[in-house]
């Protein structure tokens, strides 16, 4: 018995054209503005509004700044000139600024030592930078020692001592920042794990320590520091007058890191920790290798936050006496030698300039970081 032959789908011997790639849906300049700032008669209203501010703002602070600044000649050209910035004020300031009061033929020492720490860290902030772990034992371990040697001094190595009260300037902020960042972490990382440990002692210590300290003013905590930290201290082992108010940054910050933790802690779904514990895996080898790397990849905004509002408050320390960077431009501001109209809004500006990119590039930095570990979890 015969059977029909199959018919073959004519598709088979049809040429099939390749798909064309889906339309750009994404709207375009004029499309976004019209939906965005000019969707109504109010949102127009405010978007012309704002947009003439803006334009006004910008149009001054251009004017002062550049156009009529005063960039080079004495404290008479300034005085003439009350339109624009005096930079030539910055100029003539700018290494007791820098310095405070270092010595002049030492300041090679600060300079040496910022250039190691700058090192150490473009080391460490480079992902694709090899042996970051020599990297992190170097700026962790040996850095701290060697700046101590080099800013203080030892005589014996021929560096004479230079006193603490002699040290100001933006050497004193970076100082402070740094001592913060680093110390603040790790005890933030200490406090977070204490507070969700199931001993009850650790937990009530850690919850104790952690409200109470982010109840309390910045201020306060540095007078304490200032204060009451040689009473209870031999008198041999009272802390230097610039140790103390970096203990009480780095105690205050992490208190405050402690919680940014605690949440990354809390964002860990159930699954890894019974994983983990179902694998025989011990508790601190689980924090180490499986938990907190996820923990701080999930609050890497809060953590940048953190350090960026620590940078900030380190303004703060010249109500002890100590003299940074914000308080040697008011120093220097009212040197009667350059008392002129723009001296104080020159100084201010330029603080602010600074601070402001201190700021953006570690907040740019920290997004960077979030992109990366965003591919790394669609890949």
């Amino acid at each position: 018995m015969e059977t029909a032959p199959l018919l073959e789908p004519a598709f088979h011997h049809e040429y099939i054209a390749a798909a064309a790639p889906p339309a750009d849906i994404r709207p375009g300049p004029a499309t976004w503005a019209r939906k965005n700032l000019f969707s109504s008669p109010c949102s127009s209203l405010l978007t012309i509004c704002f947009t003439a501010v803006a334009v006004w703002l910008v149009s001054q602070f251009v004017s002062f700044a550049f156009i009529n600044a005063v960039w080079s000649g004495d404290s008479e050209a300034c005085r003439a000139n009350p339109d624009g910035a005096c930079w030539s004020f910055i100029s003539a300031k700018l290494n007791y600024l820098q310095y405070g009061a270092y010595p002049a033929t030492e300041r090679w020492r600060v300079n040496l030592t910022q250039a190691i720490g700058a090192a150490l860290v473009a080391w460490l902030l480079w992902r694709n930078a090899p042996h970051r772990n020599l990297a992190a034992f170097l700026f962790f371990g040996v850095f701290p020692i060697v700046g101590f040697i080099l800013l203080r001094g030892v005589e014996t190595l021929g560096l004479p001592i230079i006193d603490t009260t002699l040290w100001g300037g933006m050497m004193i902020t970076l100082l402070m920042s740094v001592v913060g960042i680093v110390f603040s972490l790790p005890l933030g990382v200490l406090l977070a794990l204490g507070r969700r440990s199931e001993l009850p002692i650790v937990k009530a210590v850690c919850v104790f320590y952690i409200e109470v300290v982010r109840g309390v003013p910045f201020i306060t905590v540095l007078f304490m520091a200032n204060f009451m930290m040689p009473l209870f201290v031999p008198e041999a082992l009272t802390p230097d007058r610039l140790l103390r108010p970096m203990i009480g940054t780095a105690l205050f910050s992490a208190a405050y890191m402690a919680e940014v933790v605690r949440a990354g802690l809390q964002a860990i779904p159930k699954g890894q920790y019974e994983g983990a514990q179902a694998l025989g895996v011990g508790y601190f080898t689980m924090m180490r290798l499986i938990i907190l790397p996820q923990a701080l990849t999930i609050v890497i905004p809060g953590i940048v936050s953190t350090f960026i509002g620590l940078f900030k408050d380190t303004t703060l320390v010249a109500i002890v006496g100590i003299a940074d960077f914000l308080r040697a431009v008011e120093t220097a501001r009212i040197d009667p030698n350059w008392a002129g109209p723009t001296i104080s809004s020159t100084g201010y500006l330029f603080a602010a300039i600074v601070y402001w990119v201190f700021c953006f590039g570690m907040s740019r930095y920290s997004q960077s970081v979030e992109r990366h570990f965003a591919r790394g979890h669609k890949s």
